[in-house]
């Protein structure tokens, strides 16, 4: 029994109950449009390719993001071979340890109890359910998001703990966190490598802590020029040869473009360009947080009136790792909802600590509900919509048709999800082609197939050669939000 109630048994049954909840459903969806098959073609051409510095899409270089998720997504796919699971799975993991971390931390602060109510509340936030099931790199980046502030935690307010925790006070048995000041800006470095500069906000949230506590012995526990230099050092492991490969496109596409684009203008429709629109959408995030963070949002208005009464040093902290990403992002022209996710494992430890100090039967309640409702979508309702992704629909009716010498080009519908399911049959990459040269492409020598609307299909290739083989299906383009009916034309030689 004393073995159970250990620390590193707590750990390892909420790490292992955290998989297992957000692994459920990720083989039956299939991965959604845009971002998701982005991700996992990357991954599966850096294996192709042997290259591990730089990613590509389609052939060509993909500059969105670092490669942290990639080389997770790698690994993944060498132990679970290349599928929709594998592509989710270290999202999942980055999911179960951000639990792990709360649970540690919570207990560090306030108590034992306040560490698992940390980790319950991140886990079942409904942003949290979503992204932990996606392939995309926001797990990553919140993971080490949320270990640079437990480290700056560390150094800001040393060994403070609740009394009496017991054995679950100790920390997790990882050599890093022996060292606070490692732990911080390795976790800095990490972060950049998962989605780039603004894993770099908790500099901003202890900066303006030290600042207003006007301490400079703290300033000095955080030996800024010598950990700002490590992290450097360590991000240029991989910055430099991928600088030097891309002859400093990484950097000027990278940022210029992705990071500093997305501050000044809505890119691919998420926001508003307008000086109007751009005002009407300033306070997204703070009315979205309502349905990104349910169903504990619910407890956000008693947490602000508790907060005004009575507020300490710690939770100042919180609300200013907080405050600052909602902030940035309400700032930035760029809107998502997901944006703000970083600022959840802070949310939920302060939400933890004033709620343990209370009655918390209806918080198990609360999740008992979450756990069952979101458990039973999770399982129910992927396989019922599985049908309606175009590309997988087509990919799923013509996969016994296609050899992997084939050529394949995409007309009016060119999502990367062509790319992700079709190459796990073909070598070659997708063609985007106009309507005027589809006719052309498909009058070439050679195995080939040529995806378009039905309506084009039906006018291009009215009488096309009775060899050829002919697929069709009606579904939802999630990216561009409307139904579309596509037709797969394809000829043996």
């Amino acid at each position: 029994m004393s073995r159970i109630n250990s620390a590193p048994a707590k750990y390892a049954i909420l790490f292992f109950g955290c998989v297992l909840f957000h692994i459920a459903g990720t083989w039956n969806l299939p991965l959604i449009d845009r971002d998701e098959p982005r991700f996992a073609e990357a991954s599966r051409e850096m294996i192709q390719r042997g290259d591990y510095i730089v990613p590509y899409f389609n052939g060509n270089f993909r500059f969105d993001k670092p490669p942290l998720t990639y080389w997770a997504q790698v690994i993944s796919f060498k132990i679970f071979g290349e599928n929709d699971f594998a592509a989710r799975f270290p999202s999942t993991i980055a999911a179960a340890f951000i639990g792990v971390v709360l649970l540690a931390w919570g207990t560090r602060i306030a108590g034992e109890k306040a560490g698992w109510w940390a980790a319950i509340i991140f886990t079942l936030s409904l942003q949290t359910f979503v992204h932990a099931k996606a392939a995309v790199a926001d797990m990553w980046m919140v993971l080490f998001f949320t270990t640079a502030h437990w480290a700056g935690y560390q150094l800001l307010f040393g060994e403070r703990s609740t009394p009496n925790q017991g054995a679950a006070a100790s920390k997790p048995p990882w050599a890093i966190w022996r060292s606070p000041f490692l732990g911080f800006y390795l976790s800095l470095a990490f972060g950049f490598l998962a989605k780039g500069p603004i894993a770099w906000v908790p500099l901003l949230t202890v900066g303006s802590t030290t600042f207003f506590a006007r301490d400079l012995t703290l300033v000095r526990q955080f030996k800024f020029g010598r950990g700002i230099l490590l992290m450097l050092a360590v991000v240029s492991l991989w910055g430099i040869p991928a600088l030097i490969q891309t002859h400093g496109e990484f950097l000027s596409v990278g940022i210029g473009r992705h990071v500093i684009g997305r501050s000044f203008g809505a890119m691919e429709g998420h926001g508003a360009n307008s000086l109007g629109m751009y005002l009407l959408f300033l306070p997204f995030y703070f009315v979205f947080v309502f349905a990104s963070f349910f169903p504990w949002s619910l407890k956000l208005p008693w947490l602000g009136k508790t907060l005004r009464r009575n507020r300490d040093s710690i939770d100042n902290y919180l609300i200013v790792g907080i405050a600052i990403i909602f902030i940035i992002f309400t700032l930035v022209k760029t809107k998502l909802p997901h944006y703000t996710l970083p600022a959840f494992p802070l949310l939920a430890i302060l939400l933890a600590r004033q709620c343990v100090q209370r009655e918390t039967t209806h918080l198990k309640w609360i999740a008992i509900t979450t756990v069952l409702i979101l458990g039973l979508i999770a399982l129910v309702v992927p396989p019922i919509v599985a049908p309606s992704f175009p590309a997988y629909a087509l990919f799923e009716q013509s996969r016994h048709s296609l050899r992997p010498e084939m050529e394949f080009g995409a007309v009016d519908y060119t999502e990367p999800s062509l790319v992700w399911y079709f190459r796990l049959r073909i070598k070659g990459f997708l063609t985007p082609l106009k309507r005027k040269e589809a006719t052309e492409f498909m009058s070439k020598p050679g195995p080939r197939f040529v995806i378009m609307p039905t309506t084009l299909a039906n006018t291009l290739f009215r009488e096309h050669p009775y060899t050829w083989e002919s697929f069709s299906t009606r579904g939802f383009n999630v990216a561009k939000g409307r139904q579309i009916d596509l037709t797969l034309l394809l000829k043996e030689r």
